[in-house]
């Protein structure tokens, strides 16, 4: 517990940034969770080691004598009353994080640490005024965090680690990062920006130029006043037009340093923690292996037979127990290849065995642009080799000379009948990446199993299905990290600058490892009872998908400017009509101008004030106000509307257009949620705006090669279709067959109105409840989507399941057979782990169970688009030229040749909607729309 200790030149002050490390920690750890019931603890995992190992590492000058976790606190800051859209552009936290925040807070108390957060400031204010207040006082201070927004603070007498990398930031660091000393890096950041936290800055300036421009008028007032001296005119007018913005970013990035913080800096001494309340937090939380660890540094040896020298967090996994037989790694046998006569050797061990574990090494992560550098074969435990093709340095094994590989287009000639033969199974990690780099260079290796979805088949929700993460849970190994071999930051090697010797023994490994899992995992599809899951629906997707992948859909540059400029002038618009309706001008993205114009100036009422005195010009506010009639507000909200869309998506999507393809190539994960749905990234086009006519627009920029067409192919209410047929619903089943419309259906049984009487605005509420039942929606939530104060919205729920019991029915037996066997089944038999379903704490059992109710609907959906996905390169190979492009949500788009896509919508139709069949039989039919078109927002 912490206890009051004044503050001295001989003090050391340790400031953890827990929120910064809980995301990281979360991304960069293996998903955890909890034995007993499936409680999501990564995070936790992760932040309670590093707060162990930081406390009992640090010795003598390093130890602390003051310490805090600080947190961020939930809802707005001061920061949003000076710009609205600060921080907008950040979607919700992952589902399986949101339990882990108050979890953090009880790590925090376990170690004796106070949990610091104060609602309207973030945790960088906190840290910059406890910094402050330590520093003044002669003291030394480190903040545990790599967020460069912390950079600002550091000086002579404070510094910052980052525990991931255990790298210490000073001012040389800094400098390094921004091209100035840490008192210049708030005017840097005024200057760039922050995507991330939605810090408009001042366009097409960056760090860089920032730096640059700085450097040689000395602050950022001081350049603002003398921007019309610019000699390049394009910074010149840059900075001359966006010189409020830059002032108010400068207002945004600037840590509060005078935060009156509870509790005060002398209270934050360090002694020593309870132990019964540490020693109970974790034993609650499961963490057997780090409860050892402490035990002995508290002198009390080791517990349940675990050493407890031991660094590795147990991850709870129903194999935890079962382990493999062989786990040692032994990496003096792996071979680096050379030769033909060696690489044949190889080659006949794998026909021999008739299994053999296949991995590329490359330049890149992106299968598009990566280049081959070595293939890694593997076909017994240890016995596996590397075989380098396009290695620029590093020397041969001797460590002399250019090193000695096989020329590239031999090794391939030979590897190919290997690859192409029915009679030898390859086994492939994450094997979509190399089936797209193979597929390059002309070869198409079949049949193959992906450890990976082997894993997700079994595992889903549990555990992670990455190579490392499977080893380190199967096998209690850890692979050799690629930063052991390539480095980190801007000195990381590629593969191809990598010595032979290391990279045999990293690569070999991957092989090794690899074909390991395939042997341990596989039969477990059997005894698990999910071979069909991965047999007919996961194993054939990686060469589908990869295919998507290198076909990418082509993007029209011009499209997407010209939108720019339109929503520029829609913008431009409407500021006029604000300026007008306000009699005056001012500047639409300063909240402060837009509070004073509203409620000092215009004097409207539903003003409300922050405790910095300015007036609080959130989506909420003015939503109410242009409820109430108000038109200013309104043309405010439509003017902030173009500006997302024109930052996030127009202008930022033209970075994303491959040069060379002209086309986009998004990278689709293939087991990456819970209920089977693909992801997409770089870019995200499941994003891309398509409630809002002005946000559709968008897909007008994504078009097909001249003399083809678009066809988008989209799944009909097919999840309100399952719930019909899994919940048992007579009425709407029979709508449903018989083509009627199931929102106004729906309305009609609840509302008592005649199909012919039904009203646009009934029909939508009616549609809200539907589409929220599925998510378990609240009355709140349906309150807030259909208008309705909650009591009305309560009410139309319960009369929803007096209308469709089934549907009550289903939920109640659904969340009951989650907290039974701790997971819930898709009609296909996939099994979605729910995480935190025996959960003690009511609002991280009431999520888990909003899972539980959607997780066999939304997965069953998923299924049948996988398994349409699968069958369709065979249906749509009799309409020649035809491809397939991408999956969004329930939607498939294809390319085609005009005067064909009439033949290709028949054949699409008729494959997606029989994908089920003959696993499943429905009660319901399922019915797909699609339509042709030059651009994919006319397909629709």
């Amino acid at each position: 517990m912490s206890q009051s200790k004044p503050v001295t030149p001989q003090s050391h002050v340790v400031l953890v940034d827990g929120s910064g490390y809980i995301f990281r920690a979360f991304h960069a750890l293996p998903p955890l969770t909890r034995k007993r019931d499936g409680l999501p603890i990564g995070a936790v995992a992760g932040f309670s080691n590093m707060l162990f190992k930081m406390l009992k590492d640090q010795k003598d000058e390093s130890r602390p004598t003051h310490f805090a976790v600080i947190f961020d606190a939930s809802g707005q800051t001061f920061r949003n009353d000076i710009y609205d859209l600060y921080k907008a552009n950040r979607g919700e936290p992952p589902e399986d994080l949101v339990p882990q925040f108050p979890l953090t807070r009880d790590a925090s108390r376990a170690f004796g640490a106070p949990a610091v957060e104060m609602t309207g400031f973030e945790a960088d204010d906190l840290i910059a005024t406890y910094a402050r207040q330590a520093e003044a006082l002669g003291a030394r201070v480190t903040i545990i965090s790599s967020d460069k927004d912390l950079m600002q603070l550091v000086s002579d007498r404070v510094s910052m680690l980052d525990p991931m990398k255990n790298k210490t930031i000073g001012p040389k660091e800094v400098e390094e990062k921004f091209g100035v000393s840490p008192d210049k890096v708030i005017d840097v950041q005024s200057l760039a920006g922050d995507s991330v936290d939605n810090v408009p800055g001042v366009p097409g300036i960056g760090v860089k130029t920032a730096a640059l421009l700085l450097d040689q008028y000395g602050d950022l007032e001081t350049l603002l006043e003398r921007a019309g001296e610019i000699p390049q005119k394009g910074r010149r007018e840059k900075l001359l037009e966006h010189a409020d913005m830059a002032r108010v970013s400068k207002k945004l990035v600037t840590l509060k340093c005078d935060v009156d913080v509870d509790p005060v800096l002398e209270d934050l001494g360090v002694t020593d923690p309870d132990v019964e309340q540490l020693f109970d937090f974790l034993e609650e939380m499961g963490f057997r292996t780090l409860t050892a660890r402490v035990r002995q540094a508290l002198g009390e040896g080791v517990t349940d037979g675990i050493r407890a020298d031991d660094t590795k967090v147990e991850v709870a996994s129903p194999a935890t127990r079962d382990r493999y037989p062989n786990t040692v790694f032994d990496h003096t046998k792996y071979e680096c290849v050379q030769s033909a006569d060696r690489l044949a050797h190889w080659i006949a061990r794998a026909f021999e065995t008739g299994v053999v574990a296949v991995d590329l090494e490359t330049d890149s992560l992106d299968s598009r642009a990566a280049n081959m550098v070595g293939v890694c074969l593997a076909v017994e435990d240890n016995e596996a080799c590397y075989v380098p093709l396009a290695h620029t340095g590093g020397g041969d094994l001797l460590g002399d000379g250019a090193p000695e590989q096989m020329d590239m287009d031999r090794a391939l000639e030979m590897l190919a009948p290997l690859l192409h033969d029915a009679s030898v199974l390859k086994v492939g990690q994450n094997f979509k990446y190399d089936l797209g780099v193979f597929k390059r260079y002309d070869l198409n290796p079949t049949p193959y199993d992906d450890t990976m979805l082997i894993s997700y088949a079994l595992h889903n929700g549990i555990n992670g299905h990455g190579m490392d993460t499977l080893s380190e849970t199967h096998f209690a190994h850890s692979p050799v990290p690629f930063k052991e071999i390539a480095g980190t930051g801007k000195n990381q090697k590629t593969f191809d600058q990598i010595g032979l010797e290391e990279a045999t023994r990293y690569a070999a490994e991957d092989a090794d490892v690899t074909l390991r899992l395939w042997k341990y995992l596989k039969p477990k599809l059997a005894t698990s009872q999910v071979t069909r899951v991965y047999e007919a629906i996961d194993r054939d997707m990686p060469h589908v998908v990869a295919k998507m992948e290198n076909e990418g859909i082509k993007v029209d540059r011009a499209e997407l400017a010209r939108l720019s400029s339109y929503f520029s002038q829609k913008m431009a618009g409407l500021e006029a009509e604000a300026h007008e309706i306000a009699e005056g001008p001012f500047n639409l993205g300063s909240p402060k101008q837009v509070g004073e114009i509203l409620f000092d100036k215009m004097g409207l009422e539903g003003g409300k004030k922050t405790k910095t005195g300015a007036w609080q010009t959130g989506v909420d506010i003015l939503e109410d106000l242009a409820d109430n009639g108000e038109p200013l507000p309104r043309t405010i909200l439509n003017w902030r509307q173009f500006s997302k869309l024109k930052s996030t998506y127009t202008d930022a999507l033209q970075a994303q257009i491959n040069p060379e393809t002209e086309r986009v190539h998004t990278s689709f994960s293939l087991a990456a949620t819970t209920t089977g749905r693909l992801s997409s990234s770089d870019p995200n086009l499941q994003n891309i705006p398509i409630r809002t006519e002005e946000g559709r627009k968008i897909r007008d920029a994504f078009i097909a090669e001249a003399g083809h067409v678009l066809v988008a192919a989209d799944y009909s209410q097919i999840e309100l279709r399952l719930l019909a047929h899994m919940a048992d619903l007579p009425t709407m089943k029979q709508a449903f067959a018989d083509g009627v419309d199931i929102h106004a259906l729906t309305a009609s049984e609840m509302f008592g109105v005649k199909l012919a009487d039904m009203t646009p605005d009934i029909r939508r509420q009616a549609k809200a409840i539907n589409f929220g039942i599925i998510y378990g929606i609240s009355a709140f939530g349906l309150a807030k989507n259909t208008g309705v104060d909650r009591g009305t919205a309560a009410e139309f729920i319960k009369t929803y399941f007096e209308k469709f019991p089934g549907i009550r029915a289903y939920m109640d037996a659904t969340k009951a057979e989650a907290k039974e066997r701790g997971y819930v089944s898709t009609l296909f038999g996939r099994k979605c782990h729910i995480a935190g379903i025996r959960e003690r704490n009511p609002q991280r059992r009431a999520f888990a169970e909003r899972q539980a109710i959607n997780a066999p609907i939304q997965g069953t959906a998923a299924d049948i688009m996988r398994r349409a996905m699968i069958k369709m390169p065979d249906a749509i190979a009799s309409v020649e030229g035809a491809r397939m492009l991408l999956q969004v949500h329930d939607e498939l788009v294809f390319e085609v040749p005009e005067d064909r896509a009439d033949a290709l919508i028949s054949t699409v139709k008729t494959t997606m909607e029989h994908a089920h069949e003959p696993a499943i039989t429905l009660s319901v039919p399922i019915d797909v729309e699609a339509q042709a078109a030059t651009n994919w927002n006319d397909a629709h």
